[in-house]
């Protein structure tokens, strides 16, 4: 990952997991926390691809495991996160624009839902049986509420932070070096010439225009 992703990436899930532990979750809801990580790590996710939300998803999972108030076994929250990271970075728009909410909002959903069965489903590998007690149903039902209320004010704003710090100075020449050579290979493509071949014919042609200017001069001097 490129260290603006990586510097961007950190701050946010830092941010994210001190707002959910000290802020979302003492507001003693029905049923599950707003996950303000999870959203986080979707809206990463669906800038960076697959490959970038696994990482981040992992990362941001660890330290919700190792942050107190954690009551379960560490890499339990990172499997979930890097699993969810990886799902959603499948989905990224080609544009890395988003053309409608619907989509988002879709993803949010599964994620809310997914998240809550892999965590349960790995803690009943693990012999935590909580989820039981307090009613799967209803943790799913929360989770999803909680993380679609809350996913417009969170997810495309981090879209938004992510793809301006992708918009570096250094990536921008880079593209524009690449448009350059897009736009002479389509010329070329094109018209069916070489531009190279074009610029040979064009000193050829100045050659011969010199060889009988200077031929021209030679027969005024004769006469």
């Amino acid at each position: 990952m490129r260290v603006n992703r990586i510097l961007l990436s950190s701050a946010l899930v830092v941010v994210a997991l001190v707002i959910q532990v000290s802020v979302l979750a003492r507001l003693h809801l029905p049923g599950a926390v707003p996950d303000l990580l999870l959203l986080t790590v979707l809206g990463l996710a669906l800038v960076y691809g697959h490959v970038g939300g696994a990482l981040v998803g992992f990362a941001a999972g660890l330290l919700a495991d190792l942050a107190p108030p954690a009551d379960h076994a560490a890499g339990r929250y990172a499997l979930v996160l890097c699993v969810i990271g990886y799902l959603a970075g499948l989905v990224k728009p080609e544009t890395g624009h988003l053309k409608s909410a619907t989509g988002p909002m879709v993803v949010v959903v599964a994620a809310a839902v997914g998240s809550t069965l892999l965590y349960a489903g790995v803690g009943a590998l693990v012999g935590d049986t909580a989820a039981r007690h307090v009613g799967l149903g209803g943790l799913l039902f929360t989770a999803a509420l909680y993380d679609l209320l809350l996913a417009p004010f969170v997810v495309p704003g981090v879209m938004a932070l992510a793809r301006r710090a992708e918009n570096d100075p250094l990536a921008e020449s880079t593209s524009a070096a690449k448009a350059t050579d897009i736009s002479s290979g389509w010329l070329s493509g094109g018209t069916g010439l070489r531009i190279g071949s074009q610029r040979n014919g064009l000193r050829v042609k100045a050659a011969r225009a010199r060889m009988a200017r200077a031929g021209r001069i030679k027969g005024v001097k004769r006469l």
